[in-house]
């Protein structure tokens, strides 16, 4: 699933006429990097929620279904009311369906990585798997010896959410969730953050981080990133 539904309210001016999904990135929009990338590992089936200027990116998604003939491109639509993270992957449950379900690899659309998504797909094992680094940030995800979740904090203000402990990581906003754990987003509200969820159902759940210590992500959520992208990508 990629998460393209955002306001993109960092990347004003150019999302009051466009949807962030279709902000480009040396002449390509972010949303056929992501998706040139999801493909590359081997899926077959890539689920994208839209929400602002929704009618733009769904006819752009159009395209890009006759520029990936095999790939199944689906939409979640929430042009009537933005779902956030959670509930955006709750509306999108029944877009998942499997025989025998399959975990579903979920992915921002304003993030570009050096991370290879199969090998990370294949790395999956529990509930849930969280791609972390060691880049700097103020927002954290704790984790204890066996790299389960337990907690989160943000060290500018102190707030802890859980448990703190020693072992820190920066979420990169790539992850992976069974289908499994999707199904106690049913006692959810229709709007809720994703993180939220992960933090509620950690002390029950297999909710792991994976950490790639050679990890290059650049968020392409703001104008300041969006101008040293180019750059970003040329490196290797």
């Amino acid at each position: 699933m990629i998460f393209a539904a955002g306001k993109g309210t960092r990347l004003k001016p150019l999302t009051d006429v466009i949807p962030k999904a279709l902000v480009p990135v040396d002449d390509v929009p972010l949303i056929q990097r992501v998706m040139q990338k999801i493909v590359d590992s081997g899926a077959t089936r890539v689920v994208v929620n839209i929400h602002h200027h929704a009618r733009q990116l769904e006819n752009y998604l159009s395209l890009l279904q006759m520029k990936f003939p095999s790939v199944e491109i689906l939409i979640s639509d929430e042009s009537n009311n933005l779902l956030d993270t959670g509930g955006g992957i709750k509306h999108a449950r029944e877009l998942f369906s499997d025989v025998p379900p399959t975990p579903v690899l979920i992915h921002n659309c304003d993030i570009l990585s050096n991370v290879n998504l199969a090998d990370f797909y294949a790395s999956h094992q529990g509930d849930a798997t969280l791609l972390v680094s060691q880049r700097e940030t103020q927002r954290y995800l704790c984790f204890d010896d066996d790299m389960r979740l337990v907690g989160w904090t943000n060290i500018a203000t102190g707030e802890v959410k859980g448990t703190k402990t020693d072992r820190l990581y920066a979420f990169s906003g790539i992850h992976i969730m069974s289908q499994q754990l999707m199904q106690r987003m049913d006692t959810y509200p229709d709007i809720f953050p994703i993180m939220d969820f992960y933090l509620h159902e950690c002390a029950t759940a297999d909710i792991r981080g994976c950490l790639k210590t050679d990890l290059r992500l650049l968020d392409v959520g703001k104008t300041d990133t969006l101008e040293k992208a180019t750059e970003f990508l040329c490196k290797k």
